[in-house]
């Protein structure tokens, strides 16, 4: 479900709601289904609850996840995650192409690259 990178950069706590991100806004945590408990992920992880329970509140005021006291978290209905999801990935996609730019890659060949992903 989700993996962590201990040679990445960013924090614990980013790289699960990143992935949890990814799940909501691709599916695979339908809509109002519930994520897995903090104590359970935290065993499952081995790491402290206390940087799932980051997590979890970071992606509820984001718009990714709703909380009912008592029942935990759930995958919130889609809408505007997706929005600030999008806009995320256009930011990274603008600043990705960018760069390829400045390495020399041209109009043309980004144009394939994008017609590449589309099919």
């Amino acid at each position: 479900m989700i993996s962590l990178n201990y040679r990445d950069s960013r924090p614990i706590y980013e790289q699960i709601k990143d992935g949890f991100k990814k799940l909501i806004a691709t599916g695979a945590i339908a809509t109002d289904e519930k994520l897995p408990s903090v104590r359970s992920l935290a065993t499952q992880l081995s790491i402290n609850p206390n940087t799932i329970q980051r997590a979890y509140t970071e992606l509820e005021g984001e718009g990714y996840t709703y909380s009912i006291p008592g029942k935990g978290s759930f995958a919130a209905p889609r809408g505007e995650a997706d929005q600030q999801r999008r806009a995320e990935l256009l930011e990274r996609f603008r600043a990705l192409a960018g760069e390829l730019c400045y390495l020399g890659v041209g109009e043309e060949e980004l144009t394939a690259l994008i017609k590449e992903v589309l099919t």
